[in-house]
């Protein structure tokens, strides 16, 4: 057994980008947003990929999805009072939505996910209003960590290029860029 680094750094590339994304994340909407940066940084990390193609397949599948979940919150919000039985409904019409309406299988949890975060913030405030500013404060800042992942993605994959090879391999660094 050795050790060392491996001949494929698909993995040390995907490290990369995730620490200076998230180095990103957090210091904007910490220190200029003041707000907890962690469901931007989760988002950051789930809209990232070391090949840029890839993070923008996620990064739209994503977005068409919290725009569901938003979406779907916000109707179910509205209607009626605040009551905890509106986080159950909102998940089961965000996933319906999401499955038979959108059709993008990707990422496609994040509609009901992005439905709770609305829901959640209107039941704790007990206030539509409220709520509902409350959790388009969180959308938008998965929002923001998910163009913050595949920003970091595509400009990476510019400065260190991933290639396939016609066995699916990847090769990386500035070694293969010459042997295309």
């Amino acid at each position: 057994m050795t050790f060392g680094l491996p001949r494929d750094l698909t993995g040390v590339r995907f490290a990369v980008n995730v620490f200076i994304a998230a180095i990103i994340v957090w210091y904007v909407l910490e220190r200029l947003a003041d707000t907890n940066p962690i469901w931007a940084i989760a988002s950051m990390v789930a809209a990232s990929d070391p090949r840029a193609d890839e993070a923008a397949r996620l990064f739209r599948a994503r977005m068409i999805n919290v725009l569901v979940g938003c979406a779907v919150g916000f109707v179910v919000l509205a209607v009626g009072h605040p009551n905890p039985w509106k986080i159950p409904l909102a998940l089961s019409l965000a996933v319906l939505a999401s499955t038979y309406l959108v059709h993008i299988q990707t990422m496609w949890r994040q509609a009901p996910i992005t439905a709770a975060i609305v829901i959640a913030g209107g039941l704790s405030d007990q206030s539509k209003l409220t709520g509902m500013e409350h959790g388009l404060h969180k959308v938008g800042e998965v929002i923001f960590g998910c163009a913050v992942g595949w920003a970091v993605s595509v400009a990476m994959s510019r400065i260190w290029p991933i290639r396939r090879t016609g066995d699916g391999a990847s090769h990386e660094g500035p070694a293969s860029r010459g042997s295309n």
